[in-house]
Protein backbone atom coordinates (compact mmCIF):
# COMPACT_ATOMS: atom_id res chain seq x y z
CA UNK A 1 0.00 0.00 0.00
CA UNK A 2 1.19 3.20 -1.06
CA UNK A 3 1.86 5.97 1.78
CA UNK A 4 0.08 9.01 1.77
CA UNK A 5 1.89 12.17 2.05
CA UNK A 6 0.14 14.41 4.84
CA UNK A 7 2.27 18.21 4.22
CA UNK A 8 1.30 20.28 7.36
CA UNK A 9 1.50 23.81 7.94
CA UNK A 10 2.02 24.42 11.66
CA UNK A 11 1.69 28.43 12.95
CA UNK A 12 2.20 30.04 17.10
CA UNK A 13 -1.11 28.63 17.79
CA UNK A 14 0.39 25.31 17.93
CA UNK A 15 3.77 26.41 20.63
CA UNK A 16 1.41 28.40 22.10
CA UNK A 17 -0.79 25.46 23.70
CA UNK A 18 3.07 24.88 25.09
CA UNK A 19 3.39 27.82 27.28
CA UNK A 20 5.68 29.89 24.31
CA UNK A 21 4.07 33.57 23.64
CA UNK A 22 2.79 34.09 20.30
CA UNK A 23 4.46 36.43 17.85
CA UNK A 24 2.88 39.72 18.70
CA UNK A 25 -0.14 40.59 20.67
CA UNK A 26 -2.78 43.33 18.92
CA UNK A 27 -1.05 46.62 19.66
CA UNK A 28 1.93 44.94 17.33
CA UNK A 29 4.71 44.02 20.38
CA UNK A 30 6.46 41.23 21.16
CA UNK A 31 7.09 40.70 24.57
CA UNK A 32 7.28 44.77 25.45
CA UNK A 33 9.70 45.28 22.39
CA UNK A 34 8.59 46.64 18.98
CA UNK A 35 8.83 43.90 16.48
CA UNK A 36 11.12 46.07 14.26
CA UNK A 37 13.59 46.79 16.95
CA UNK A 38 14.10 42.66 17.46
CA UNK A 39 13.21 41.60 14.44
CA UNK A 40 14.44 43.42 11.66
CA UNK A 41 17.85 44.29 10.07
CA UNK A 42 17.52 47.84 10.76
CA UNK A 43 16.94 46.28 14.75
CA UNK A 44 20.44 44.48 14.84
CA UNK A 45 22.33 47.40 13.52
CA UNK A 46 20.72 49.97 15.91
CA UNK A 47 21.30 47.37 19.14
CA UNK A 48 22.47 43.94 18.32
CA UNK A 49 23.08 43.58 22.33
CA UNK A 50 18.98 44.16 22.50
CA UNK A 51 18.67 41.26 20.06
CA UNK A 52 20.71 38.73 21.39
CA UNK A 53 19.52 39.39 24.44
CA UNK A 54 15.69 39.15 23.62
CA UNK A 55 16.60 35.68 21.56
CA UNK A 56 18.28 34.52 24.19
CA UNK A 57 15.15 34.99 26.57
CA UNK A 58 13.16 33.53 24.03
CA UNK A 59 15.40 30.34 23.78
CA UNK A 60 15.58 30.18 27.98
CA UNK A 61 11.37 30.03 28.03
CA UNK A 62 11.56 27.38 24.86
CA UNK A 63 14.12 25.03 26.67
CA UNK A 64 11.43 25.29 29.80
CA UNK A 65 8.53 24.09 28.50
CA UNK A 66 7.46 20.80 26.52
CA UNK A 67 5.78 19.62 23.55
CA UNK A 68 2.02 19.33 23.46
CA UNK A 69 -0.33 16.34 22.44
CA UNK A 70 -0.93 18.59 19.20
CA UNK A 71 3.37 17.84 18.21
CA UNK A 72 3.16 14.19 19.43
CA UNK A 73 0.12 13.34 17.12
CA UNK A 74 1.81 14.83 14.08
CA UNK A 75 4.90 12.73 15.26
CA UNK A 76 2.81 9.76 15.36
CA UNK A 77 1.19 10.23 12.32
CA UNK A 78 4.81 8.94 10.72
CA UNK A 79 4.04 5.85 11.48
CA UNK A 80 1.38 5.57 8.98
CA UNK A 81 1.87 8.27 6.50
CA UNK A 82 5.03 10.41 4.92
CA UNK A 83 4.67 13.52 7.26
CA UNK A 84 6.32 16.77 5.97
CA UNK A 85 5.64 19.60 8.71
CA UNK A 86 6.31 23.23 7.19
CA UNK A 87 6.15 25.75 10.24
CA UNK A 88 6.56 29.62 11.03
CA UNK A 89 7.60 28.75 14.38
CA UNK A 90 11.20 29.35 15.51
CA UNK A 91 11.02 26.58 17.97
CA UNK A 92 12.08 23.14 18.16
CA UNK A 93 9.19 21.69 19.67
CA UNK A 94 8.18 19.74 16.21
CA UNK A 95 11.60 18.25 16.36
CA UNK A 96 11.38 17.01 20.35
CA UNK A 97 7.89 15.31 20.01
CA UNK A 98 9.97 12.98 16.99
CA UNK A 99 8.93 14.86 13.85
CA UNK A 100 11.49 14.02 11.53
CA UNK A 101 10.71 16.20 8.43
CA UNK A 102 10.20 19.69 9.64
CA UNK A 103 10.98 22.47 7.25
CA UNK A 104 11.01 26.27 9.30
CA UNK A 105 10.32 29.07 6.92
CA UNK A 106 11.34 31.56 9.58
CA UNK A 107 14.24 29.94 10.72
CA UNK A 108 15.37 27.84 13.94
CA UNK A 109 15.56 29.43 17.32
CA UNK A 110 18.20 27.10 18.45
CA UNK A 111 20.80 27.96 15.34
CA UNK A 112 22.86 31.16 14.79
CA UNK A 113 24.47 32.54 11.29
CA UNK A 114 27.13 33.80 10.16
CA UNK A 115 26.99 38.24 9.35
CA UNK A 116 29.64 37.47 6.60
CA UNK A 117 28.68 34.29 5.09
CA UNK A 118 25.00 33.53 5.41
CA UNK A 119 25.95 29.81 4.55
CA UNK A 120 27.59 29.12 7.54
CA UNK A 121 25.20 28.06 10.59
CA UNK A 122 26.25 26.76 13.65
CA UNK A 123 23.63 24.98 16.04
CA UNK A 124 23.20 26.72 19.65
CA UNK A 125 24.41 24.80 22.81
CA UNK A 126 22.28 26.18 25.60
CA UNK A 127 20.25 29.22 25.72
CA UNK A 128 23.30 31.93 25.34
CA UNK A 129 24.57 33.42 21.99
CA UNK A 130 26.70 36.72 22.99
CA UNK A 131 28.48 39.74 21.64
CA UNK A 132 32.27 38.33 20.55
CA UNK A 133 30.68 34.75 19.35
CA UNK A 134 32.10 34.42 15.78
CA UNK A 135 31.85 32.12 12.52
CA UNK A 136 35.09 30.27 11.52
CA UNK A 137 35.85 33.47 9.17
CA UNK A 138 35.71 35.46 12.46
CA UNK A 139 32.31 37.31 11.70
CA UNK A 140 29.51 37.72 14.82
CA UNK A 141 27.16 35.36 14.96
CA UNK A 142 23.43 36.64 14.66
CA UNK A 143 20.06 34.52 15.32
CA UNK A 144 19.22 32.42 12.50
CA UNK A 145 15.79 34.11 11.90
CA UNK A 146 14.23 35.19 9.17
CA UNK A 147 13.46 38.55 10.21
CA UNK A 148 11.00 41.80 8.14
CA UNK A 149 12.36 42.20 5.21
CA UNK A 150 14.67 39.21 4.49
CA UNK A 151 13.98 36.88 1.66
CA UNK A 152 12.46 33.31 3.10
CA UNK A 153 15.16 30.44 1.99
CA UNK A 154 12.67 27.77 2.84
CA UNK A 155 9.66 28.99 0.80
CA UNK A 156 10.41 26.86 -2.84
CA UNK A 157 11.08 24.05 -0.78
CA UNK A 158 7.66 24.36 0.95
CA UNK A 159 6.07 24.92 -2.60
CA UNK A 160 7.33 21.91 -3.71
CA UNK A 161 6.28 19.89 -1.07
CA UNK A 162 3.04 21.66 -1.09
CA UNK A 163 2.22 20.85 -4.30
CA UNK A 164 2.39 16.95 -4.19
CA UNK A 165 0.65 16.48 -1.02
CA UNK A 166 -1.61 14.08 -1.04
CA UNK A 167 -3.18 16.03 2.19
CA UNK A 168 -2.94 19.10 3.83
CA UNK A 169 -3.74 20.36 7.36
CA UNK A 170 -2.94 23.57 8.27
CA UNK A 171 -2.93 24.35 12.19
CA UNK A 172 -2.85 26.89 14.62
CA UNK A 173 -2.05 29.78 12.22
CA UNK A 174 -4.24 32.74 11.37
CA UNK A 175 -3.71 32.65 7.80
CA UNK A 176 -2.31 36.37 7.62
CA UNK A 177 1.48 36.04 7.60
CA UNK A 178 2.74 35.73 3.83
CA UNK A 179 4.50 34.09 1.91
CA UNK A 180 3.49 31.43 3.89
CA UNK A 181 -0.19 32.13 4.13
CA UNK A 182 -0.09 31.37 -0.07
CA UNK A 183 0.75 27.81 0.66
CA UNK A 184 -2.43 27.29 0.83
CA UNK A 185 -2.96 28.39 -3.12
CA UNK A 186 -0.62 25.77 -4.12
CA UNK A 187 -2.78 22.70 -2.90
CA UNK A 188 -3.96 20.97 -5.97
CA UNK A 189 -7.75 21.06 -6.26
CA UNK A 190 -8.90 18.08 -5.86
CA UNK A 191 -6.37 17.10 -2.20
CA UNK A 192 -8.58 17.28 1.27
CA UNK A 193 -7.71 20.00 3.38
CA UNK A 194 -8.15 20.51 6.92
CA UNK A 195 -7.79 23.84 8.52
CA UNK A 196 -7.55 23.67 12.46
CA UNK A 197 -7.74 26.60 15.16
CA UNK A 198 -10.14 27.82 17.62
CA UNK A 199 -10.23 31.38 15.53
CA UNK A 200 -11.32 30.14 11.96
CA UNK A 201 -9.13 32.23 10.17
CA UNK A 202 -10.90 33.04 6.76
CA UNK A 203 -10.48 30.98 4.03
CA UNK A 204 -11.65 31.07 0.01
CA UNK A 205 -14.33 28.15 -0.11
CA UNK A 206 -13.09 24.92 -1.80
CA UNK A 207 -13.89 21.20 -2.27
CA UNK A 208 -12.56 18.95 0.15
CA UNK A 209 -12.52 21.55 3.01
CA UNK A 210 -12.89 20.55 6.43
CA UNK A 211 -12.78 23.69 9.00
CA UNK A 212 -12.13 22.17 13.02
CA UNK A 213 -12.98 25.30 15.21
CA UNK A 214 -10.47 23.57 18.15
CA UNK A 215 -6.94 23.86 19.99
CA UNK A 216 -4.73 21.99 17.91
CA UNK A 217 -4.40 19.13 20.12
CA UNK A 218 -8.03 18.03 20.00
CA UNK A 219 -8.15 19.34 16.05
CA UNK A 220 -4.83 17.16 15.44
CA UNK A 221 -6.50 14.08 17.04
CA UNK A 222 -9.94 14.21 15.35
CA UNK A 223 -8.26 14.63 12.11
CA UNK A 224 -5.80 12.08 12.63
CA UNK A 225 -8.65 9.64 13.86
CA UNK A 226 -10.32 10.52 10.80
CA UNK A 227 -7.17 9.99 8.30
CA UNK A 228 -6.61 6.14 9.89
CA UNK A 229 -10.19 5.55 9.42
CA UNK A 230 -10.29 6.43 6.03
CA UNK A 231 -6.86 5.18 4.77
CA UNK A 232 -5.21 2.54 7.08
CA UNK A 233 -6.45 -1.14 6.55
Amino acid sequence: MVRKKIVVLSGAGVSAESGIPTFRDSNGLWEGHDVMDVASPEGWRRNPELVLDFYNQRRKNALSVHPNQGHSTLADLEEHFDVIIITQNVDNLHERAGSTNVIHLHGELFKSRSTLDHRLIYDISGWELNIGDKCEKGAQLRPHIVWFGEMVPMMELAVKEVTTADIFVVVGTSLQVYPAAGLIDYVSRNVPVYIIDPNMPEVAPRTNLSLIEAPGSVGLKQVAEELAAKYLP
